[in-house]
């Protein structure tokens, strides 16, 4: 399975491997730390990222992105 991620700073987006599901993963091109979210929490994520177009979104342990 791959999985398409987009950087939420330089907005490059990449595929990656189902294996990175759930886990921290660094942009290959500003270096970026964040979240891939969970397979699970996939439809979760895409309502939350469209709610929060534009503005500021902080995760579950504090990390900031947008």
């Amino acid at each position: 399975m791959q999985i398409i991620a987009r950087c939420p700073k330089c907005k490059i987006t990449w595929m990656l491997d189902g294996t990175a599901a759930d886990r921290r993963v660094s942009c290959q091109k500003c270096g970026t730390l964040f979240r891939v979210p969970k397979l699970d929490d996939v439809p979760k994520a895409k309502e939350i990222i469209k709610q929060a177009e534009g503005d500021v979104y902080v995760d579950e342990s504090g990390k900031t992105f947008g």
